[in-house]
């Protein structure tokens, strides 16, 4: 089959249970090493950001490792990450003129299967506005290859894995590119786990689970678990159930799927309050905000509250 999405489509059950398990950060503690030393200097380098390093490494960490965007389809990222690295106040100052997203924002919002392969054809069929896209996606993909190597999975996934193997049937879903995938998978010996890995090539993860399972598994015997918020949604989006692996708790996390949750899902007893606490927990530790702008807003506070001091009350605005 010469498209990768038809190896969804024609994925078929072998059991009465599915699950699909993300790969960085949720396996593998590699999204640090990923993000840090793989793509944060790719991003300073092909898109002129020298002057302003720092912060665009605050940037781009935010929205990959620290916020609700993190696990995101790395060209989102990068449009999110230029966007928020222009609008900040030492940036501006600096007069850097930080690149606009226009073209990638429009490829974004008209391509179904955000990865290299789609890219390469957009570009060689004329869109020379990506071409410098395409070269920080591939220079990523250099260093990943060649910086990321012996990162073995959190404590207790192979076991988690070898347990699941009996009663369910186990995709990676994944927006890591799929040659990535199978050599991290391959090279830890966890892909005789797994049925399948699907990475960015086969579409976002929402339309994996929906390809793969969403009509051949009743909706409380799917269950995605992962360490972001586009893990959640993924689920969601399909009616299936959700584990998080949350970020900082890792290991915990793991160790209370493998030796509590896999079976209160088994028993199909997952949905509803055992589900809503996890969630809680895990939605507790992502903010929306950066912390800049946060500590913006609080200085702002501080400077103008003397001023509203010496304000009458009576020229003050009354809600209502």
């Amino acid at each position: 089959m010469s498209d990768p999405v038809q190896k969804l489509l024609a994925f078929q059950p072998n059991n009465e249970f599915f699950v699909g398990v993300d790969s960085d950060g949720c396996v593998f503690d590699s999204m640090e090493i990923k993000h840090k030393e793989c793509f944060t200097p790719m991003f300073i380098k092909h898109f002129g950001l020298q002057a302003v390093s720092k912060y665009a490494r605050e940037c781009w960490e935010f929205v990959n490792l620290y916020s609700r965007m993190r696990g995101i389809n790395r060209f989102p990222a990068l449009s999110n990450a230029l966007d928020l690295l222009r609008n900040r106040s030492e940036v501006i100052a600096r007069q850097l003129d930080v690149p606009e997203t226009d073209a990638l924002d429009l490829w974004i919002s008209q391509e179904t299967k955000l990865g290299n392969v789609s890219l390469e054809a957009e570009v060689n069929g004329g869109n020379e506005k990506l071409k410098g896209v395409l070269e920080w996606s591939y220079a990523v993909n250099n260093a990943v290859e060649d910086i990321v190597h012996g990162v073995p999975p959190f404590p207790l996934v192979r076991e988690t894995l070898a347990k699941l193997t009996s009663v369910a049937d186990v995709l990676v879903i994944s927006q890591t590119p799929v040659a990535t995938l199978e050599r991290e998978w391959g090279e830890h010996a966890l892909s005789s786990y797994v049925q399948l890995i699907a990475g960015q090539e086969m579409g976002t993860k929402t339309q994996h689970i929906k390809m793969a399972a969403a009509e051949r598994y009743p909706a409380h015997r799917i269950l995605m678990i992962g360490d972001a918020p586009g893990d959640f949604k993924a689920a969601k989006s399909n009616g299936a159930l959700f584990c998080p692996i949350t970020p900082g708790e890792e290991e915990r996390s793991w160790q209370r799927l493998f030796e509590e949750a896999l079976q209160v899902f088994f028993d199909e007893n997952y949905a509803g309050s055992y589900e809503d606490a996890l969630i809680s927990e895990f939605d507790a530790c992502l903010p929306s905000d950066p912390a800049w702008s946060v500590w913006f807003l609080s200085q702002c506070v501080l400077w103008m509250g003397p001023l509203f001091e010496r304000i009458p009350q009576c020229c003050w605005f009354e809600s209502g």
